[in-house]
């Protein structure tokens, strides 16, 4: 049944994977991998991002151009059809011009089974405005269509319900987090990924309530993130 789940399980699994990590506190990170992906535990993940005051002067969203042709040009598909299908549990059938029929997905953010593709949105884990905040305002058109397509990495486009995320809007993890508790590493995790990924910066309440979730029941997590080109 399950044909495709490929970005789940993988932030699943990397989320899981345990680090041999060095006593000495300048030496916690897991030995690179090819092409610069890193992999740090989340409390010493969350001290890798700056720390700036935010400021969301000449913001719109149409600064962010999406959703552009996606990966593959030719298959049809925009960027957001390109996620549906690629975080499909179960795959949908593609019509002419890329209309996705019913197939199946979770939303990890509420735990909410989908069948309906219309009923999901493709949130940016960092939403756009929150990256102009964090330093995407410096940008030239192109880094943040870039960044506003990214499929460069599974954490940055998330399919989710499009309650839960309309409830998130703009919002950091200083002022929401997804409702399931059973997401909550996982979306720190993914957050903290995101905003190394891109070399975005954080205010100091973000940092510090990663900080209390990173020192307590999030512990665990690992940030898995490659610095985007």
């Amino acid at each position: 049944m399950i044909k495709n789940m490929a970005r789940g399980l993988a932030a699943l699994t990397l989320a899981l994977t345990p680090l041999a990590l060095p006593a000495s506190a300048s030496a916690h990170a897991a030995p690179a991998a090819p092409g610069g992906a890193q992999a740090f535990p989340l409390s010493y993940a969350v001290d890798q991002i700056p720390v700036a005051d935010e400021s969301r002067t000449g913001y719109t969203r149409d600064k962010f151009r999406h959703w552009n042709s996606g990966l593959d040009p030719a298959d049809g598909c925009n960027t957001r059809n390109e996620v549906l299908l690629a975080e499909a549990a179960e795959a949908p059938s593609v019509a002419p011009g890329c209309k996705l029929s019913e197939g199946e997905w979770l939303s990890y953010y509420d735990e909410q089974e989908v069948t309906d593709p219309g009923k999901l949105d493709i949130d940016h884990m960092v939403p756009l405005a929150e990256a102009w905040d964090s330093g995407a305002s410096a940008w030239d058109a192109k880094r943040r269509e870039a960044y506003a397509n990214d499929q460069g990495a599974a954490s940055s486009l998330v399919a989710v319900t499009a309650r839960s995320n309309r409830q998130k809007a703009d919002q950091d993890p200083a002022t929401w987090m997804p409702p399931a508790p059973s997401a909550t590493c996982r979306y720190l995790g993914e957050w903290v990924a995101t905003k190394l990924r891109w070399g975005l910066s954080a205010d100091q309440a973000e940092i510090d309530t990663i900080k209390v979730y990173a020192g307590g029941p999030c512990d665990l997590q690992v940030v898995h993130y490659t610095p985007a080109p």
